[in-house]
């Protein structure tokens, strides 16, 4: 007989496998769309998602009421995540092989405990430190291909971009730090709110997206799958796990199973430093959240 899996898992592993495919879902989408364009249309359809959720659980009424300051901070918000956050990455992902730019956004983890210790007093375990170096030597060998010592890489501003599109997510999320409004309310108005910015830089860039099926059909797949829906099931997961920290260390699964889709789905063949670069990033993580229990 099957047992059903605990509370929050099958949420949580629908939340993995479908982050698993969004690397590939980039790469694919970029090849008919400029990254604005492709910001543009996902922010859209993400919005639309979930002011519908919203609007099914009778909670959009909700944000009518809220205090002006809320709608403020959420505008400051929604520059970072979508707009800024997204711009980087995709730029990133418009440069790199997405077995190159998914591994070193992956890094976020990390940054987040250092800004969080920097930026709100939190402390810094010796683990963070340790993991720092780990994490780092993984993003040395994934970027240079497995040829540390020469430190060559085949496009340093991409590298960039995707290093730095971690710092951007990590200040987000010290951003909500604390909040008190509900998360998906919360999401909706930062994608609302970020709508007429990320649609001017759209139009003085890129110029409006082209009527292209492959590339509206992978914006959209981005859209829900990156930004929306999985943003809820990962929610829904956490809030109904009976213990949250083994359903959150499913996300490690992701980044390897990424791999597969970006071979099997873009072509790309995934290299032995990719996949040892890899490696080395997960452990310095993993090693990261056992330390903060200690």
């Amino acid at each position: 007989m099957i047992r059903p899996l605990p509370g929050g898992s099958a949420h949580a592993l629908a939340a993995v496998l479908l982050w698993s495919t969004v690397a590939a879902a980039f790469k694919l989408s970029l090849r008919y769309l400029e990254p604005p364009q492709l910001l543009l249309i996902s922010t859209g359809v993400s919005t639309l998602f979930l002011g519908s959720l919203l609007l099914a659980r009778r909670q959009l009424h909700a944000l009518v009421v809220l205090p002006r300051r809320d709608w403020l901070r959420s505008a400051g918000l929604g520059l970072l995540n979508p707009c800024i956050y997204y711009l980087v990455l995709f730029a990133a992902y418009d440069r790199l092989p997405a077995q190159q730019a998914q591994p070193l956004n992956y890094t976020w983890a990390l940054v987040l405990a250092w800004l969080s210790a920097l930026l709100l007093g939190q402390r810094l375990l010796r683990w963070d430190v340790v993991a720092g170096f780990i994490c780092y030597a993984g993003v040395l060998v994934v970027a240079t291909r497995g040829d540390v010592l020469s430190l060559h890489f085949d496009d340093t501003l991409g590298v960039g971009l995707a290093l730095g599109s971690t710092v951007i997510w990590a200040l987000y999320w010290i951003g909500v730090t604390r909040d008190d409004v509900d998360p998906v309310q919360r999401l909706f108005l930062n994608f609302l709110l970020a709508l007429p910015p990320v649609t001017v830089v759209c139009v003085m860039t890129s110029g409006l997206p082209p009527l292209s099926w492959p590339g509206l059909a992978g914006a959209v797949y981005v859209g829900l799958f990156e930004m929306g829906l999985t943003f809820v099931l990962w929610l829904t997961a956490l809030q109904r796990a009976s213990n949250a920290s083994r359903v959150a260390n499913l996300i490690f699964l992701s980044p390897f199973l990424s791999l597969v889709f970006i071979h099997y789905l873009v072509g790309e063949p995934v290299e032995v430093a990719t996949s040892l670069g890899l490696v080395i990033i997960v452990a310095g993580l993993v090693l990261q959240k056992w330390g903060a229990k200690d």
